[in-house]
């Protein structure tokens, strides 16, 4: 039997984190109705969250449903901002209202004069490392896998995303229905933080994933997709 999602034939499109490309999606994808229509999104056109947004937006189909994971929740409420009668429905995963603090902009900018074209080799290890549930925590191919990531998109986008300004977006201008998806055990991004993030947005729902850490799509990309479809099935697309 054909679900509500795949009646109305609306395509998903998705947005990756920071340093995170598309093949983020790879497992939650595969869970996903083999009809569906999935657009898998880059951040690496663009120098800031504007004109990121608009290459997204102008590789996108006219109407679509909007996942966000991470910074690419950032990118997805600055898209709803831009272009709202494109977005049907919005998803966001382990996002954040709050902006980087000084300190966080600080390390970020150590971060990138440390490195160079040469030396870059992808996210460090302790910092792919507290990305994970500690029952992942260890698991070399998984820090790869990130690692890998970051190395295929390279240092120059490094430096670009560390660099983005992500508190210029309002989440009261979102008016579409709005699904905030946070882990238990996110050593990144707090339950307050998602608490945050949802009663701003009038009408959203908050759903918290367990055994999990920031990385839900590589982590639970089952449950991630099961929750994801469930609620858009019952909800008017």
């Amino acid at each position: 039997m054909l679900s509500q999602l795949q009646k109305t034939e609306i395509p998903l499109v998705l947005i990756p984190g920071f340093m995170l490309d598309e093949s983020l999606w790879d497992e939650m994808v595969e869970q996903l109705p083999i009809s569906l229509e999935v657009y898998r999104a880059s951040l690496e056109k663009g120098q800031t969250i504007p004109q990121i947004v608009e290459h997204i937006a102008l590789a996108a189909p006219e109407r679509f449903i909007l996942v966000g994971f991470s910074l690419g929740g950032y990118v997805a409420r600055s898209l709803v901002e831009q272009f709202p009668e494109r977005v049907v429905a919005l998803v966001l995963i382990a996002s954040s209202l709050r902006p980087d603090t000084p300190e966080q902009k600080r390390l970020k900018a150590a971060a990138v004069s440390a490195s160079s074209h040469n030396r870059y080799r992808g996210l460090g290890s302790a910092a792919i490392t507290k990305s994970f549930h500690p029952k992942y925590a260890t698991d070399k191919a998984l820090i790869e896998r990130v690692r890998n990531m970051g190395m295929r998109l390279g240092f120059d986008e490094f430096s670009k995303q560390s660099a983005l300004e992500r508190g210029a977006f309002s989440p009261h201008n979102i008016h579409c229905p709005t699904l905030v998806i946070a882990a238990a055990q996110d050593g990144l991004r707090s339950a307050e933080e998602a608490y945050e993030l949802s009663n701003a947005i009038p009408g959203s729902r908050l759903h918290f994933i367990e055994n999990a850490g920031h990385m839900i799509p590589i982590e639970q990309p089952e449950v991630l997709s099961r929750l994801i479809i469930e609620w858009l099935d019952g909800i008017n697309l």
